[in-house]
């Protein structure tokens, strides 16, 4: 009878592998985590960066004002040294922009991104590139992500109007990277009829001080004025097209209004070992965005992963998310910490903004006349309220825009769209506590103290600013030098610590994995066979 030497060993090692997978994986649990705005705000979907829809943007485009751009992020809290794969698009997943034009809360026109991966590393390097990259398609760019644009209509009909295009790669570093806002103009490219696509990493437009979810900045506005987002990067997508191409039958003075919002659909994951999990089955809505903000400070908690899986032609059906329309929880929140008392439910301006858009057809409790609801087109359908971004095509550029939008008296901005450089946080504050239709909110008035993005946007499409290349961390370091010229140490006073205990499991876990993977490595050279030696084999 054959030794079970072997068979003993290899299940030894397998089981040291297996407990430093554990540790491995307990060890990435216990170490700190960041929870933002639309940045990982329902429970599933926080455990799929690529596919997790941040923000929407929807204006006329400044410099080409017969045009619209719609914006739309992902993959939140891209941290700019995230190395060595950084932040790939999901492959085969739909990235879609959708515009209602008719108000029955139904795409009318779908614009529909989907990535294919080349990864030239193979088992040669683990470099994202082995050199720098001064193109999209730089031999020393190992790792390249390509899009298929498909536009969709009202009945499904598809238009593809790019095919295997380059998108622009993560912004690794400026040794590899040395002049990224050229890769961002290469990935900048003419569609056909036409308007332009992007695809590629961008800063964070974002600007929020997320403090708010403790107490509301600290229960006494003690904790604000930080940009929480600030030095982190996303995943972008931004088309232009000409305004006719989304009008209702492209009659942009009859029917200016359309409702924008995006969301990600992918197929089931089928898991198996050794790296050769596959996706399959239909595509289902995994992720869902229109305006900022709505899922985090409306929807309640328990609602929050069924809201990403809806389609807006079902928000009216649901009743507790209509109830919290009408009777948000953010007021009573204030009036609890701060003593402000919350305006009284129900809350018709808020269903306005969120719901229906600006109109006198829905009542009269914002005074700016018909802005953005699609009830107010001339071929307007049977109209569906729904949560999506509006905008009004023809409503004019504002020369000086005010950060406060429509409540600041620039009807050009948020709720009516939203530009990068709308304060949708101060905004939608101010409109819970009643701003639009009179409520005195000077109490409020500084908002979080994040006026702006902590750097500045582009002035030409794709408009965001270019990706950070600079860890998020450096800037806290650099703090240690300006209070007393010495970088505080790792872990010590004044530096960056990291908890003990998963430090602690995460070494574990190395040290057992290689005892695990050196034992099922390790062949002895003879075996003994009734009492013979012959040559090991398992």
């Amino acid at each position: 009878m054959a030794s079970r030497r072997p068979a003993l060993r290899r299940r030894a090692g397998l089981a040291f592998v297996a407990t430093g997978t554990v540790l491995a994986t307990t060890a990435l649990t216990l170490l700190p985590s960041a929870s933002a705005s639309s940045h990982r705000e329902a429970p599933l979907i926080a455990g799929s960066p690529a596919v997790d829809n941040t923000d929407v943007y929807a204006f006329t485009s400044p410099d080409a004002q017969d045009t619209v751009t719609l914006i739309a992020n992902w993959a939140p809290f891209s941290e700019p040294n995230g190395g060595p794969n950084f932040y790939p698009w999901a492959e085969g997943a739909y990235y879609d922009i959708n515009i209602d034009s008719d108000g029955d809360a139904k795409p009318n026109i779908t614009y529909r991104w989907i990535f294919s991966t080349d990864d030239r590393r193979g088992t040669d390097t683990i470099l994202y590139n082995n050199g720098p990259v001064e193109t999209l398609d730089d031999e020393n760019l190992l790792f390249r992500q390509t899009y298929d644009l498909i536009e969709i209509d009202a009945e499904g009909n598809e238009n593809v109007l790019l095919d295997d295009q380059l998108a622009a790669p993560s912004n690794v570093g400026p040794a590899s990277m040395p002049n990224y806002p050229e890769l961002v103009n290469q990935a900048s490219v003419d569609l056909p009829g036409g308007g332009r696509s992007f695809a590629g990493q961008a800063d964070d437009a974002f600007f929020i001080d997320l403090r708010v979810f403790d107490l509301l900045y600290g229960g006494d506005l003690s904790e604000i004025g930080q940009d929480t987002l600030a030095g982190y990067n996303t995943n972008t997508l931004a088309i232009q097209v000409p305004k006719s191409d989304v009008a209702l039958g492209g009659n942009v003075q009859g029917n200016p209004a359309i409702g924008v919002w995006s969301d990600t659909e992918q197929q089931t994951l089928n898991l198996a070992p050794a790296g050769e999990s596959s996706r399959g089955g239909d595509h289902v809505q995994v992720s869902r965005l229109g305006q900022p903000l709505v899922n985090e400070l409306v929807v309640p908690a328990g609602l929050k992963d069924a809201f990403n899986g809806i389609t807006p032609d079902v928000d009216a059906t649901i009743q507790p998310v209509v109830d919290r329309v009408l009777d948000p929880e953010v007021p009573k929140l204030i009036e609890m910490i701060y003593g402000i008392p919350a305006p009284e439910a129900p809350r018709n301006d808020i269903f306005e903004i969120f719901l229906t858009g600006i109109t006198d057809s829905a009542g009269d409790e914002i005074q700016v006349g018909n802005l953005n609801s699609q009830m107010d087109n001339v071929d307007a359908a049977a109209f569906q309220p729904s949560e999506m971004t509006r905008l009004n095509l023809t409503t004019p550029v504002t020369a000086e825009p005010n950060r406060l939008g429509v409540l600041g008296g620039d009807l050009q901005g948020f709720p009516n769209g939203r530009r990068l450089t709308d304060d949708v946080v101060d905004i939608e504050i101010l409109a819970l506590e009643g701003a639009l239709r009179g409520a005195d909110t000077s109490a409020l008035a500084a908002g979080d103290a994040v006026n702006q993005n902590d750097v500045p946007f582009r002035d030409t499409f794709p408009y965001v600013a270019t990706a950070n290349n600079v860890g998020v961390n450096v800037t806290l370091r650099e703090e240690g030098l300006d209070k007393g010229g010495v970088i505080p140490p790792l872990g010590g006073p004044g530096g960056i610590s990291f908890p003990s205990t998963p430090v602690t499991s995460g070494v574990a876990a190395l040290a057992l994995l290689a005892t695990g993977v050196w034992m099922l490595r390790r062949r002895p050279e003879v075996v003994s066979v009734r009492g013979t030696a012959v040559p090991a084999t398992e």
